[in-house]
């Protein structure tokens, strides 16, 4: 299942339009702003080794990354902190989660730089960080999932398998049950055919960030998706 399609560039904290849609049904990925350069580096799959002690994550991830990820980490066991500088998202999201966790195990740092771009299936990766750093320049992007059979997260029961992956993953990156399920109504309040735009601020209101010099966002914002907390079971 997933977001299979690109969305085009829309300012911070609106709503894009499909560009392109794919028949995959594995993939959750929006198209952003034209790239910054990648840096150069010894390349993994999406990753750059920057350092001994820093690798970007620079395009969408794969089927094939947890593999390139634990080579990287093999080969540069030093590594604790992933910038994430352009990370459109990615083509199999079991995967993706699987490379979250292993973030998250590893205890690497993630950090979005002025001009970074997380979005979609990156803002998972983004929440594995042991610590979590976002410049006030940096954005985020979410969306409904969809998947092969052209149904999205409201089509299923809340505590189903297909749902009930996200907020599990949630849980495990530090969320109370209430807040996983909070922030997944979040994501999934906007049609896959568009996007959720939003800086560092909003995502501070949501996760808590560290060592950043932005305004939070303030957490009672979020009081309209307390009708969907309450008709969801608890998931304790």
């Amino acid at each position: 299942m997933g977001k299979a399609q690109d969305i085009a560039d829309a300012p911070a904290g609106e709503a894009g339009t499909a560009a392109s849609v794919s028949s995959a049904g594995s993939e959750r990925r929006l198209a952003g702003a034209p790239a910054r350069t990648r840096p150069a580096g010894a390349a993994y799959g999406p990753f750059r080794v920057l350092d001994e002690g820093r690798a970007a994550l620079v395009d969408a991830t794969d089927s094939h990354t947890p593999q390139q990820f634990a080579a990287m980490l093999q080969d540069h066991p030093g590594i604790r902190i992933l910038e994430m500088i352009d990370c459109p998202g990615t083509e199999d999201d079991l995967a993706n989660l699987q490379v979250g966790r292993m973030i998250r195990q590893r205890s690497i740092s993630t950090y979005v730089p002025t001009g970074g771009s997380v979005r979609s299936g990156g803002v998972e990766l983004f929440l594995a960080g042991v610590r979590r750093y976002a410049d006030p320049g940096a954005e985020f992007a979410v969306h409904s999932w969809q998947d092969e059979s052209g149904l999205e997260a409201a089509d299923y029961a809340a505590t189903s398998p297909e749902n009930r992956r996200y907020t599990d993953y949630y849980r495990q990156m530090g969320m109370s049950a209430a807040e996983a399920i909070a922030f997944y109504a979040m994501t999934n309040a906007v049609p896959f055919s568009s996007a959720r735009w939003f800086g560092a601020g909003e995502m501070a209101a949501w996760v808590p960030l560290d060592d950043v010099q932005i305004e939070v966002a303030p957490r009672f914002q979020f009081a309209r998706y307390a009708p969907v907390l309450d008709s969801v079971p608890s998931l304790q």
